[in-house]
Formats: structure tokens, C-alpha cells, sequence
């Protein structure tokens, strides 16, 4: 049976950065981490509800917003978030940018792993501070593994105070497990880290995988370290600007409140929280069909590069909708694949080396859209890399 899903929606012309960023008018775009389906019907009803009221003033975060919150947390994820923990804001990348604010001086650095997400890049140079590199291992069964030895050093360093981590990682597609995120933790308690645990992706894990909150992995660990959450990946809603930061000390979370407001991030929009409580209030159902799809999609990236593309290697992942490809036996730079996909090909994906020089010879795919965009994608790519 055709899946709601399969629907092609246009997009170009709608003002979406992901769309309408190009002049080709013949460019699928696989970029940007959005998705090219419609949200789930309960978020849509809600919205339309909310917009036939017809006033849009100021908003008030009601008690229901952080009910919906910690119901969704504790049954999906074993996480029940108090009230009293959570600062509301505009987006995960302000929330992180209001963490470092509130945890670093200029002159530190910040540990990551990379390759990842561009901006933890972006956030951690605007605090005048530089980041520091646990670069990911590229296992031999194409699964991406922590090298702790290296976590361990630098974390030790006298100038690390925070690990931002990202959970599930983006671009590598891991759902870091109870075992690795222990042993994260252990190892930035004892030098002193905190970890600020990007967890946008949470909700996207592919059935048969579960998402481990940080917070949750040991009591000592929910007290040092911070969480950012947000439906808007999960939901397609990134447009409506709503994120949470969890965070029990109270000393901690009035730095980062102050933070929130000198970077005057602290008021949301009336369509962010209307749209949360309904995600998760109404939205598992439309979720756990999303997460079979994606998976389904995931399938057919892998079939399709094993018997079109075999120099290429599809990384092993448990979450995301970002594939990450290894292309390093083409003896091509990314960014040079990236230009030629564009140019030869009109498909626009991301070269690996926006994530960090540890992502050299590897393309990110968007592949949350329809299958038959899939297709016309990874033939496009065929096309191109295989003449």
C-alpha cells in the first residue's frame, strides 16, 4: 500500500531555504536537514486551530507545554523532566550558543567529535574559544566508534571544561549505547567536563534501535550535564523555532537563563508551542510510521549503492535521516564530488568537510523524502560518479 509518505509535495517557491536557495531550476536538492513531507495531521490541526483564533500576540508558555514535555520524555525515553529544569528557546543551536556562553571563557577550547554537525564549529568560535577534536573511527564493518583513549587526553586538558556531544551523531548516524555513553561520562566527571548532550535527533532512531538520553545514564551524570531538545527534526517543523534545555543545577541553569537573554533568544512564537504540545501529546503514531519509512529509505540507499556504486560504502547507522557516504576510493575531494554532483548531475548534497576536516571524502544525503525522489537522487548520483 502507498504510505502517506510517498506523497511529492512541491516545495520551490515556497520561500524554503532547502528549495529555494538554488537558481537550476532543475536541482533536487539533498542538503539540508529538513524533510520533504508533511508534518504529522495532529500538528496540522492544531496550527490551523491556533490560526483561526487570528491573534498572535506576545506568547505565554502554558503549564500543558511542559506536561506534554515530560510525558513524551519519560514514556519514549525513560527521561521524566521537571518544570523547574526547563529554559525554553528559539532553536538547539541558540540553546547551544547560551550553554557555552554560560560554561567557557574565551581562550578555552571545546571537546567534540568529529566529524560532526557544522554548528558546534560555528557556536563554539563565536565564544571566542576553539575547538578540540576526538575524531570518530571509521570501524572495518562501516560503523563509526569512539576513540576513548584520545577522549580520555583531552579531556584531561587543563583548558577543557565542556564536551559538547552529539546524540545521536550527526552525520555518522550512531545511537550511542548505554556502554559508550558510560564511559563518556565517567571520563568527563573525572576531569571536571560538562557534557552538553545535543539530542535533536532523539526521536529518530530506526525501529529496533533506542535513544539513550545522556542525563539518564547514571544519577551523577543528570547533574553534570546539560541536555538540548527539539521536535522540530523529528516533526518537520524547524521553521516554527521551539527547543528546550534541560538542566538540574540550579546555579547552572540561572548562567544559562542569563545567557538566553543577553542573546535575546528567550521569547518563542505562539506556533512552536501549539505545535510541540500536539507532537507530543498526538504525534507518536505519525512518528513510528516517519522512523519505518526512514528505515525503509535507508534500505534502499544501501541496495542501491551495493549494485550501482560499489566503490562507494554507505556508513553503518542506527538513527538520522542523513546518510553518510564514504567516497574516498573515487580519489576525489568532497568538495570537489559536492561541486560536480551540482553542476553535472543538478543534485545538491553536503561535502564531508563541513562537518570538520575528519569528514574529507565523505558526501551527507538528505534521504527524508519521498522513495521515488530517493531514486531520481541516487540515480542522478550513478550518473555522475560512475561515467
Amino acid at each position: 500500500m502507498p504510505s502517506q509518505f510517498d506523497v511529492i509535495i512541491p516545495r520551490r517557491g515556497s520561500g524554503s531555504y532547502k528549495w529555494d536557495s538554488s537558481d537550476d531550476p532543475q536541482s533536487l536538492p539533498m542538503w539540508v536537514a529538513d524533510m520533504d513531507f508533511r508534518t504529522a495531521p495532529a500538528i496540522i490541526a492544531a496550527l490551523s486551530d491556533r490560526v483561526a483564533h487570528g491573534v498572535f500576540g506576545y506568547t505565554k508558555v502554558p503549564d500543558t507545554y511542559y506536561e506534554a514535555l515530560d510525558a513524551w520524555f519519560t514514556s519514549r525515553h525513560g527521561f521524566s523532566i521537571k518544570r523547574d529544569w526547563v529554559i525554553y528557546t528559539s532553536g538547539v543551536v541558540p540553546a547551544i550558543s547560551a550553554v557555552l556562553k554560560a560554561l567557557t571563557r574565551p581562550g578555552e577550547r571545546v571537546l567534540i567529535q568529529t566529524p560532526v554537525y557544522n554548528c558546534f564549529f560555528s557556536s563554539i568560535a563565536n565564544m571566542g574559544c576553539t575547538p578540540l577534536e576526538n575524531v570518530l573511527i571509521a570501524g572495518d564493518d562501516g560503523r563509526f566508534v569512539i576513540d576513548f583513549e584520545d577522549l580520555e587526553a583531552k579531556a584531561a586538558e587543563p583548558d577543557v571544561h565542556v564536551m559538547l556531544l552529539c546524540n545521536p551523531h550527526n552525520p555518522v548516524g550512531r545511537s550511542w549505547s548505554v556502554e559508550e555513553l558510560s564511559r563518556i561520562g565517567d571520563i568527563c566527571l573525572r576531569h571536571g567536563v560538562t557534557v552538553v548532550s545535543d539530542e535533536i535527533h532523539c526521536d529518530l532512531t530506526f525501529p529496533g534501535h533506542v535513544h539513550h538520553p545522556f542525563a539518564t545514564i547514571k544519577p551523577e551524570f543528570l547533574s553534570a550535564s546539560v541536555t538540548c531538545t527539539s521536535p522540530s527534526k523529528a516533526f518537520n517543523i524547524a521553521g516554527l523555532q521551539i527547543a528546550n534545555i534541560v538542566v538540574t543545577d540550579e546555579e547552572l541553569r540561572n548562567r544559562i537563563d542569563k545567557a538566553i537573554n543577553i542573546h535575546e533568544v528567550c521569547d518563542v512564537n505562539p506556533f512552536g508551542v501549539t505545535a510541540l504540545i500536539a507532537a507530543y501529546c498526538e504525534g507518536g503514531g505519525w512518528l513510528d510510521e516517519l522512523r519505518g519509512y526512514l528505515l525503509a529509505n535507508y534500505q534502499t540507499v544501501s541496495d542501491f549503492i551495493a549494485s550501482n556504486m560499489p566503490t562507494l560504502r554507505l556508513t553503518r547507522q542506527e538513527a538520522t535521516y542523513l546518510a553518510w557516504i564514504d567516497c574516498r576510493a573515487l580519489s576525489l575531494s568532497s568538495d570537489a564530488i559536492e561541486a560536480q554532483l551540482a553542476t553535472d548531475g543538478h543534485l545538491l548534497v553536503n561535502s564531508g568537510t563541513l562537518y570538520g576536516a575528519a569528514g574529507e571524502g565523505f558526501i551527507r544525503l538528505n534521504m527524508a523524502c519521498p522513495r521515488a525522489q530517493l531514486l531520481d537522487g541516487l540515480e542522478r548520483m550513478q550518473t555522475v560518479l560512475t561515467r
